[in-house]
């Protein structure tokens, strides 16, 4: 591996004009769709790479073993590629082209310069390193879009469970949709971390918006209550349709000392009669 490293530093080094040329040709750079601003960051981005590349050659690197230390500033360099590609809107599949376009101008350089006899080694290690690299910027790519989709499925759960003050010392949470762990959890500290800042002593739950509920929901719930009790305030259940009344007796769902109505209209009044309110017409 000494020796195709060797060839690939002096090619490098004495070609490194011909290579980006070629490479950003390769690439695309030469399209007329694209802009010269990006024809001028794909450059920067092509030189970037390919310094990292020498320096990992000098090092000692081996394309085989691309985890090894000599490659980390060259993994960083992919990783940061790769992140600022995606937050462009660009695909994987884009990144990865342009890559392995570098294979293209190393290729001919070595069946122009190199003896034949070490043409193969030195082409297989060329491919390998730059296989290695698309499979990077993939990988990191792919890590990136999980990272945003978690980040949005969070936003959406703290969106769909807003906690809101309904009148001095009454909070009600509107759910809507599906209830899972994740959702409950989110509830849950929402609803308590709402109920320490306010001092409420009352919570109503409205799952109107509920499609079903089985027993997991029914258990949810129950824990939800649970942990209001323990912070001194009380619960009412609103939105028992008549199908989730059913449900819930047939499922032999134990819902005895927790308060529960029909509409979220009927929980405000019994909140407002429990926190001594009166309300009368002005006419």
């Amino acid at each position: 591996m000494k020796q195709q490293n060797d060839i690939l530093l002096r090619l490098i080094s004495q070609q490194q004009e011909l290579i980006l040329t070629e490479w950003l040709q390769e690439a695309g750079a030469a399209s007329s769709r694209i802009t010269d601003a990006g024809r001028r960051s794909m450059r920067g981005e092509a030189e970037e790479i390919l310094q990292v590349v020498h320096e990992a050659l000098e090092a000692g690197g081996d394309p085989e073993v691309f985890q090894g230390q000599q490659w980390a500033p060259l993994r960083q360099t992919l990783e940061s590629l790769s992140r600022s590609r995606a937050a462009q809107g660009q695909s994987a599949g884009d990144t990865s082209i342009f890559v392995l376009a570098m294979k293209r101008p190393l290729f001919r350089l070595i069946e122009k310069g190199v003896p034949a006899e070490t043409q193969l080694a030195t082409a297989w290690a060329i491919s390998t390193l730059a296989d290695r690299m698309a499979q990077a910027t993939v990988t990191t790519y792919q890590q990136t879009r999980e990272d945003i989709i978690r980040r949005q499925q969070q936003d959406l759960l703290e969106l769909s469970t807003p906690v809101i003050k309904l009148f001095e010392g009454v909070l009600a949470v509107p759910m809507i949709g599906t209830l899972d762990s994740a959702r409950t959890q989110v509830v849950m500290e929402t609803l308590l971390q709402r109920i320490v800042e306010t001092g409420s002593r009352l919570a109503i739950i409205d799952i109107t918006g509920v499609p079903t509920v089985d027993t997991l929901v029914a258990q949810h719930l129950l824990k939800t209550v649970a942990a209001i009790r323990l912070m001194g305030a009380e619960c009412i259940i609103s939105g028992i349709r008549p199908q989730i009344a059913q449900t819930i007796v047939h499922l032999g769902i134990d819902l005895a000392g927790i308060a529960s109505k029909a509409s979220l209209a009927d929980a405000l009044s019994m909140a407002m009669e429990q926190q001594g309110f009166t309300i009368t017409r002005s006419r």
